[in-house]
């Protein structure tokens, strides 16, 4: 199988999931960006304990 036809394989199979919806059940858009927030909110703590003025 060549990579072009795994290519299109994997684009129809997408296609015919977005046809039902497209969102799997287990992706809760709160549980996610509080995530990312809680992640973002964590590397700017970081950053600005390595950032001090000495």
């Amino acid at each position: 199988m060549s990579l072009t036809s795994a290519a299109a394989a994997n684009l129809v199979t997408l296609a015919e999931g977005a046809e039902h919806g497209g969102n799997h059940a287990s992706l809760n858009p709160y549980i996610t960006g509080g995530g990312a927030l809680l992640v973002l909110l964590l590397l700017l703590w970081v950053t600005t304990r390595f950032n001090r003025d000495r």
